[in-house]
């Protein structure tokens, strides 16, 4: 795993499980890898591990079966959705409107730059 320098390697570590989450890769209810697995797998201090667990257990992503592991919370995705969006709403929405009033795009413009991208795969 790639670390960037402008988030701590835990936060990174959750986020790539968070992800793993979202497109289905990771489901609900499911084993994650031990803490000194995932220590070993990612090639990071197995505290840096653990923190990362701690942090998506605090958040209610996971939760722990003691002596069994860290295992996938039903709600898991769901509360995921729900943190993502509300970053898009206040963070990168005011961006994009900043943006598009600087280089006076319209929301059709904005629309028609949408459909018109080939990488944009659901056309809803």
């Amino acid at each position: 795993m790639n670390f960037s320098n402008h988030q701590a390697i835990y936060l990174q570590i959750a986020d790539q499980i968070c992800h793993a989450i979202l497109t289905g890769t990771r489901k609900a209810q499911e084993r994650l890898p031990s803490v000194r697995d995932l220590a070993v797998e990612i090639e990071v201090n197995p505290n840096t591990a653990a923190r990362a667990y701690t942090h998506l257990q605090d958040r209610q992503i996971v939760f722990n079966k003691r002596g069994i592991g860290y295992f996938i919370t039903e709600e898991a995705r769901e509360i995921i959705l729900c943190e993502k969006r509300e970053h898009f709403r206040s963070t990168e929405l005011p961006r994009l409107f900043r943006m598009m009033d600087l280089l006076d795009i319209g929301m059709d413009t904005l629309q028609k730059l949408y459909e018109d991208d080939p990488n944009t795969e659901d056309k809803a």
